[in-house]
């Protein structure tokens, strides 16, 4: 389950990262009242469950009650990346000096999380060339590791102290929560180097939720998702044509940015997890065979617990019943990679090796 970025920082505040003042709006009678509490000048945002919202036009400065009239209802009706608006953000502008970048992330591979920080925020972490990437366990940051990712990224006096408190409480709250990814972008230092989030990104760990009530109020699931759900995977539908599949919260969403980057159109965020059975997988592709707007496949798989030959035996079993008849775009690395591909040979899964082959594969064979 990801959060919407309103949501997101309802946890940030509860556990004491620095934000600014916010409020959220479903209709535009509220954010009129918003408005009139935060005062100008603010930023309005749209609560997407999808990035690449500032390029979209998804988020606009509103400097008076003429543009918040006129901007408000714009940005309410936008479409970004398939995702309709599910709430605005108003939010009090900020007087930023520098972006920085933090993220914890569970490594299923490892049976860690593992800590991203970098010192240009702003930006999507994958075309950030100077990444510190550090391994924690799964125990709360230390004061020595978080000196050291500071330290790292050239951070001194007040804004490392600001850092390394903001690196902590996100610790907390991430082994708390059981996330799967808790992301800051941008984290930014302001003129009086205050450290401030600015943005924030939450995705649950679908299998420890049961265990946190206090996370279900931001659950809104189709029938489609709850039986993913009750099978044990994610699947969040959205409204374009290519279904976008693989293992991990981060990498489906990174493939699913990136698909929508390169023009695709995504029909859904299908996280197989890392207790994936062919079963599940099949299961998997029973629920995709359902939404008729799916035109195409697109497969991003690295083998680290799950087995690539898992996900090739669920795709021959649905070839063999008749249950998909899509073209399948697939890239497929990791642990018994090769094996699975030459299963797959002869099927209607094509096979790259890259996954930027792979999504222009499928943007061009869902588009003829």
């Amino acid at each position: 389950m990801r959060l919407l970025e309103f949501q997101a920082k309802e946890l940030f505040r509860e556990y004491g990262i620095n934000l600014l003042d916010s409020k959220s709006s479903t209709n535009i009678e509220e954010g009129r009242k918003h408005a009139k509490e935060l005062g100008y000048p603010f930023v309005i945002k749209i609560q997407v469950p999808v990035g690449g919202r500032g390029k979209a036009g998804g988020i606009q400065i509103c400097q008076n009650d003429d543009e918040f009239e006129l901007k408000y209802p714009q940005v309410m009706d936008l479409i970004i990346k398939g995702e309709k608006a599910r709430a605005i953000l108003l939010e009090k502008m900020a007087d930023i000096k520098k972006e920085l970048y933090l993220s914890i992330f569970l490594n299923r591979s490892k049976r860690c999380y593992t800590i991203i920080a970098s010192s240009d925020g702003g930006v999507e972490i994958e075309s950030v060339k100077n990444q510190i990437i550090k391994e924690i366990g799964l125990g709360d940051v230390s004061d020595e590791i978080a000196n050291e990712v500071a330290k790292e990224i050239g951070l001194e006096g007040k804004i490392a102290d600001g850092f390394i408190d903001t690196l902590k409480k996100l610790s907390k709250l991430t082994i708390e929560k059981e996330a799967e990814l808790v992301e800051i972008n941008p984290l930014a230092i302001m003129q009086d180097d205050a450290v401030i989030a600015l943005d924030g990104k939450f995705v649950t760990d679908d299998n420890s939720n049961f265990r946190h009530n206090e996370l279900q109020k931001y659950q809104e699931i189709s029938e489609i998702e709850e039986r993913a759900e009750k099978s044990g995977f994610s699947l969040v539908e959205l409204d374009g044509n290519i279904a976008v599949v693989g293992n991990g919260a981060g990498l489906v969403m990174s493939t699913l940015d990136m698909l929508s980057d390169n023009g695709g159109k995504p029909a859904c965020f299908l996280d197989v997890g890392g207790g994936a059975t062919t079963e599940s997988v099949y299961e998997a592709l029973t629920l995709i065979s359902k939404m008729s707007k799916v035109k195409g496949i697109l497969v991003n798989i690295y083998g680290g617990i799950v087995k690539t030959t898992i996900v090739a035996e669920a795709f021959l079993k649905a070839y063999e019943n008749n249950l998909i008849d899509l073209p399948v775009f697939s890239r497929l690395k990791g642990i018994e990679s090769e094996k699975a591909k030459e299963m797959l040979q002869g099927s209607r899964t094509k096979i790259y090796d890259s996954v930027e082959e792979a999504i222009n594969a499928a943007v061009m064979g869902v588009k003829n």
